[in-house]
C-alpha cells in the first residue's frame, strides 16, 4: 500500500502552470464579490450586546422599519 501524501504538505506543484490554461480569466468574479460584499466592524461594546450576525441585521431591519413610520426618508 502506497502512503499517503502528507496533510501539512498544501503547496501547488511546479508542474500546475496556470498561465497556460485556457479559459481562465483573473478577477473574473471579482466585480460582482466587491458589488455585494459589505464588511462593517462594530465597536466591542457594541458587538457585546448581539449573540451573532442575525440578531445584528435584525436590530438594524427594526430601526429601518420604524425610521420609515415616522416618515423619515430612509434609503
Amino acid at each position: 500500500m502506497a502512503a499517503s501524501p502528507d496533510p501539512g504538505d498544501d503547496s501547488l506543484r511546479p508542474e500546475y502552470d496556470f498561465r497556460t490554461m485556457r479559459g481562465v480569466v483573473r478577477g473574473k468574479y471579482a466585480s460582482r464579490y466587491r458589488e455585494r460584499l459589505r464588511v462593517v466592524r462594530l465597536a466591542e461594546d457594541v458587538a457585546g450586546a448581539f449573540e451573532d450576525e442575525a440578531a445584528v441585521n435584525e436590530a438594524l431591519r427594526e430601526y429601518l422599519r420604524d425610521r420609515r413610520k415616522e416618515g423619515s426618508s430612509v434609503p
